[in-house]
């Protein structure tokens, strides 16, 4: 069944490379050999007259493969379980004479020996119709495949044509043991395969946000998308029953840093000809785009990454969460330790200070065994489609093993030393002195990976999953895990282990009082002598305005200031930060990065602590209302609708600043009860409310959401969501 080519490939004759599941070549209806008698019809022999998938949603094919929830007319089961077809013939089927078989073939060279090419021979009694049960293996590659019925005759074989309606998907199965994605919990499996809307925490470790993000995976043409996302790869298709090949080429493909893959990162603050990225509210439009126009949609960071990487996963069956990590690390040198550098006046040098620390970044974790490994490492793997760092030629990351992670075993493949470093590393302070020398001030050990969080199963809450990353803070296991993942081969250029301990009393802090946009805050910092000696203190505050990525964008703030500290004593220093000197500069996420130096002048100890805030930024409101056989719509104060019945959504937003918005653009989305949409409004007022409102039938029931986000030219990273309860429609 495989085509023959006349073309070399590296010196020898060989099938062209598999790597495309749409690209299709049909074999034969009739492959005759021999001699054929003149009055040879094909009629005479076994001929197929119907094909029966029982493909619809409440067909136990689908029901039994938890695969209804596809809005897709095809056969979608999972591999490693049975399923039914029948088959209809022009006569009754006897086994003595009659033999066929049904084949399943995917790409352009379908090979047996490469799992592209799967006979099923058949051995029974029947009657004119015969109803098959096929199990696929466990380890079967995953993809839509071509459906034929093969019948043999003394001369040949006849075979059906080509027919798209008996198109079978094959996906990955958490439900079945020899699985490689097998997830022996129901609720789990519940909330990591099948539920299509998710939580995204993000924010600030002290001031944790979270938004809502439409996975929707089992939305139309999704599926096919995910599927394109591979085929783009040029990803062979006997590797894609492999879970580790498939995630590693998702991590690459979303991001389109080096392969044109689905999505375009931006950081700049700079979304000219795209979408800025706070403003997508799922994954559906973005695979959609990306499927039709079969070029990189803009723009997305981190949690937009790992919200499309999250439904490319599960939509394909295999176990998924967004994770994010608070205070993740960048190490750009790899020597498990950010290099912080100060001028001697306390100042940062940004000149040489490479390493950034990510206010928070989002990955995924996916759920598969790892026989590449030793045993003990499978289980939840960390994949970052987030483009940081060059790996193995190509921007993705993982999946590196957690427990690896946690162990310090960076050894083990793949990305685990970078992904350790992340949420491991120690914060160095080094003074760069003039004369060309370094020293080391102080050292922060519990800064990165202050909180790695991920939602919570059933529910909408927060899980703390720190602790599947690291031992606490301080105890021996995670300074021995550090010294494992030294001991594997990461470089550290400086020595921490004798930083001088600081040799006066004195103790530095600050705290930034909750600040909301477009108005005036204070910074207080904290001094306090714990010892019998008298002290000076000269001090330096920076505010910048940074990126989320903790990249600082402008320096809004700075101020210089002397304290003195008696014995036994402590002293307070305010400083107001006023609405006018960040307004003009900030950027979408409203992220105030502060650092506070502080030199004790007798001794020479250098203080240092920073912070970063976020902005309260007021919210976009959503409100439903009921129609009930035509009346005027009903305001109901807990949403709930029926599937099928007309509602009225409205979204509105009051503009809070002293200026005018311009350029607004509102989106609009729910799972299972709107497609997404978009409305733009070319300005609003200080002071003034938009409203918009949208008639939504739902057509799915259950828990659902609605969720809405704001862009405007100097206004961005406004949300808004209700909770919905959808109820079946009732019976006629």
């Amino acid at each position: 069944m495989s085509e023959s080519s006349g073309a070399t490939f590296g010196g020898r004759r060989a099938v062209p490379p598999n790597t495309s599941n749409a690209s299709e070549n049909d074999p034969p209806t009739m492959e005759l050999h021999g001699l054929v008698p003149r009055g040879f019809n094909r009629q005479d022999y076994l001929n197929v007259t119907g094909v029966h998938l029982f493909k619809e949603r409440w067909d136990s094919n689908k029901v039994d493969h938890h695969t209804d929830k596809y809005s897709n007319n095809k056969l979608i089961v999972r591999r490693g379980q049975s399923f039914y077809i029948q088959i209809d013939f022009n006569r009754p089927y006897n086994p003595r004479r009659d033999l066929f078989r049904v084949e399943y073939v995917i790409g352009r060279y379908p090979q047996e020996n490469k799992g592209t090419y799967i006979p099923v021979s058949v051995v029974l009694r029947a009657d004119r119709s015969v109803r098959l049960s096929i199990q696929s293996s466990p380890d079967c590659i995953v993809g839509k495949f071509r459906m034929y019925v093969a019948v043999w005759t003394p001369y040949g074989v006849i075979r059906t044509s080509r027919n798209p309606e008996t198109d079978t998907y094959i996906l990955f199965n958490p439900w079945c043991e020899e699985d490689a994605v097998y997830l022996d919990n129901e609720k789990e499996r519940e909330e990591y395969v099948l539920n299509d809307i998710g939580v995204i925490f993000y924010g600030d470790f002290s001031d944790i946000k979270s938004r809502s993000w439409s996975y929707g995976q089992f939305e139309d043409g999704i599926l096919d998308a995910c599927l394109y996302v591979m085929d783009r790869a040029k990803m062979d298709l006997s590797g894609r029953g492999n879970p580790i090949k498939v995630s590693r080429v998702g991590s690459a493909m979303i991001n389109a840093k080096d392969d044109e893959g689905v999505i375009a990162g931006s950081w700049d603050n700079v979304y000219a000809y795209g979408i800025p990225p706070s403003a997508w509210t799922g994954s559906v439009d973005i695979l959609l785009e990306y499927r039709s126009s079969e070029n990189p949609v803009r723009y997305g960071q981190c949690w937009v990454f790992a919200g499309v990487f999250n439904t490319f996963l599960r939509c394909l069956g295999i176990p998924a969460r967004v994770v994010t990590n608070y205070f993740s690390a960048h190490d750009n040198n790899a020597n498990l330790q950010l290099d912080i550098f100060l001028e001697e006046d306390g100042n940062v040098n940004s000149k040489l200070t490479k390493d950034s620390v990510w206010n928070y970044h989002c990955w995924n974790e996916a759920w598969m065994t790892r026989p590449d490994l030793p045993i003990g490492f499978g289980g939840w793997q960390v994949v970052d489609s987030t483009p940081q760092e060059n790996s193995d030629g190509m921007y993705r990351c993982g999946p590196a093993s957690v427990q690896a992670i946690k162990h310090g075993n960076v050894c083990f493949q793949f990305d685990a030393p970078f992904v350790f470093a992340e949420v491991n590393s120690d914060l160095v302070y080094i003074t760069a002195k003039k004369d060309g020398t370094h020293v080391v001030e102080t050292l922060d050990t519990t800064h990165i990976g202050k909180l790695i969080v991920t939602k919570e199963v059933g529910g909408d809450g927060i899980k703390d999953i720190t602790d599947t990353y690291k031992f606490q803070e301080g105890q021996e296991e995670e300074r021995l895990a550090l010294g494992t993942a030294l001991m594997y081969g990461a470089k550290k250029s400086l020595n921490t282990e004798g930083v001088v301990k600081s040799r006066s009393d004195v103790h530095m802090n600050f705290e930034v009082e909750n600040a909301v946009l477009g108005r005036d805050f204070k910074v207080t910092i904290t001094f306090r002598n714990n010892g019998p000696a008298h002290y000076t203190i000269t001090a330096y505050l920076s505010g910048n305005i940074t990126f989320y990525t903790g990249v600082a964008k402008a320096e809004f703030k700075n101020k210089t200031f002397d304290v003195t500290l008696e014995p036994l004593s402590f002293k307070k220093e305010e400083v107001l930060i006023q609405a006018g000197e960040y307004m003009g500069q900030l950027l979408e996420q409203a992220f105030l990065h502060f650092f506070v130096t502080a030199r004790v002048n007798e001794t020479k100890d250098v203080l240092a602590k920073q912070k970063s805030i976020v902005l309260t930024i007021p919210k976009v409101i959503i409100k439903v209302s009921v129609i009930y056989q035509g009346l005027r719509p009903l305001q109901i104060p807990k949403p709930i609708s029926t599937v099928g019945s007309d509602m009225v959504v409205t979204v509105e937003f009051t503009n809070p600043l002293k200026e005018t918005l311009k350029n607004i653009w509102i989106y609009l989305d729910g799972p299972g009860v709107t497609k997404p949409i978009r409305k733009m409004f070319q300005e609003i007022q200080p002071n003034s409310t938009v409203k918009w409102e949208e008639v939504c039938r739902p057509w799915v029931s259950g828990p659902r959401k609605l969720m809405a986000s704001l862009t405007s030219d100097s206004l961005r990273h406004v949300y808004g969501e209700l909770d919905l309860q959808i109820q079946r429609r009732p019976p006629m």
